[in-house]
């Protein structure tokens, strides 16, 4: 194989996504990645380091694009609207992009800084769309956790098939952020 000409980070990291969208993350290796780039695997190590820097890197990648799926969705609303667009955003994300929400998860190094910032961009997002319930930081921190909980449940266990009772499935999510958002205002 000849190099690839104008093969770079966003190239690599579109690149991989698109694996592990199709096969899953285990399916993301340098063999495969390079194959899929028509490069050979040493090549990748201009850009990358190792298979484990790959993960770091697209766990990154993965952070990102959800961040900006949620701030597209909250930009322009507040209180309830903002935050059915979150959980819509959210569950949309998975949907479209299993594998990479999937290295979300299980970043190589949960507690490297880049992943830590990039998580907490995502958090302070959902902190800002909280504000309008006026909650305490503490109260408002068990909320984005409630919120994480809620939408990441909800997308694996659609993911994973195990919602087999015919039912609208974007019908149960709003009656889930419904639910919470009761609960909420209810909070002392």
């Amino acid at each position: 194989m000849s190099p690839k000409i104008g093969l770079d980070m966003a190239k690599i990291l579109q690149t991989a996504t698109d694996i592990a969208d199709k096969d899953g993350l285990e399916g993301v290796t340098l063999a495969a990645l390079a194959k899929r780039l028509g490069v050979r695997p040493p090549s990748l190590y201009n850009h990358i380091d190792g298979l484990q820097g790959l993960r770091k890197q697209l766990a990154l990648y993965g952070l990102e694009q959800l961040h900006r799926a949620l701030a597209e969705a909250a930009i322009g609303r507040s209180g309830d609207d903002a935050v059915h667009a979150l959980g819509k955003a959210y569950v949309t994300f998975v949907r479209t992009h299993p594998g990479l929400y999937e290295a979300t998860m299980q970043a190589p190094d949960p507690l490297d800084p880049d992943i830590q910032r990039a998580g907490r961009s995502i958090v302070d997002l959902t902190m800002r769309v909280l504000r309008a319930y006026h909650l305490d930081d503490e109260t408002a921190l068990h909320a984005v956790r409630g919120f994480r909980s809620m939408f990441h449940g909800f997308a694996s266990l659609e993911q994973k098939g195990e919602f087999r009772i015919r039912l609208d499935h974007d019908a149960t999510l709003r009656f889930l952020i419904d639910t919470f958002l009761a609960g909420l205002r209810k909070k002392p």
